[in-house]
């Protein structure tokens, strides 16, 4: 009888961690808000940026208006968005995103960053060599981007 050796090729694969479901209303509810800024920005969710600092791929990126090539896609985009928007996960320390914040998108170029925490209700907002604010009602005001939200429409 002959014995058959089978190779088994180990991979490591990278899984990205779950989205909750709170998660992912709240990258929807804010693409939605945002859409009425259409006119002067593409607002993408999920999209993996190469950046001169790393990787990274926001919830939500703000760009200014881009031209699409449509036979030709890019699947690392390289250039900053104005605006890196990251909904805190409950697998995720809000230190995590922080650091993310201050060592990748602004030295890559990102001009605002904002970390909303769905537990609390609270949008925190970062600008370079800022003291960071806290949203947690009224009026939602980012001067990066000239984006205006109310807080309470984000958690509906």
């Amino acid at each position: 009888m002959e014995i058959k050796t089978v190779e088994i090729i180990e991979t490591e694969t990278i899984l990205e961690k779950a989205m909750s479901l709170n998660h992912s209303r709240l990258t929807y509810r804010l693409c939605i808000l945002l859409s009425k800024y259409e006119h002067r920005y593409d607002v993408l969710p999920k999209l993996e940026l190469e950046l001169n600092t790393g990787r990274a791929k926001p919830d939500v990126s703000v760009f200014e208006n881009l031209v699409f090539n449509w036979e030709e896609d890019v699947i690392r985009y390289p250039k900053p968005p104005i605006t890196a928007i990251e909904v805190l996960s409950p697998t995720q320390a809000f230190d995590e995103l922080t650091s993310k914040i201050r060592k990748v998108y602004f030295p890559g170029g990102v001009r605002s960053a904002w970390i909303v925490v769905p537990s609390i209700k609270a949008v925190h907002l970062f600008l370079p060599d800022q003291p960071v604010a806290t949203f947690i009602e009224g009026r939602f005001y980012d001067p990066a981007c000239q984006i205006e939200l109310e807080i309470g429409e984000i958690f509906q």
